[in-house]
């Protein structure tokens, strides 16, 4: 029996080489590590753009606050407005001298 297990034991080992081998060698596996390999390079990209998302959220936050003083009224002493709006002068067509 101890010769049977061994024997089936080593045809296992045989059928799982082979099947390793395909999956290893075929075309859909080579995109999947080609898949895999892009994407941890689009990771990279996205963790870069990422770290420079702090500085442009400080910098809009510091426009946001300048927007906000350009918003506000400004408190400058109002003029008394009684003065009346001065007279339009109508003129006259000069006469040409002879």
């Amino acid at each position: 029996m101890a010769k049977q297990q061994k024997d089936l034991l080593t045809r296992l080992a045989d059928v799982g080489e082979e099947a390793f081998s395909r999956v290893a060698g075929s075309q859909t596996t080579t995109r999947v590590v080609d898949s895999i390999t892009g994407l941890r390079e689009r990771m990279d990209d996205v963790q870069r753009k990422m770290r420079g998302l702090d500085e442009l959220e400080q910098r809009v936050a510091k426009l946001e606050k300048q927007v906000a003083e350009l918003k506000k009224p400004k408190t400058t002493r109002s003029r008394a407005t009684t003065a009346k709006p001065a007279a339009r002068k109508t003129s006259s067509p000069r006469k040409k001298p002879s």
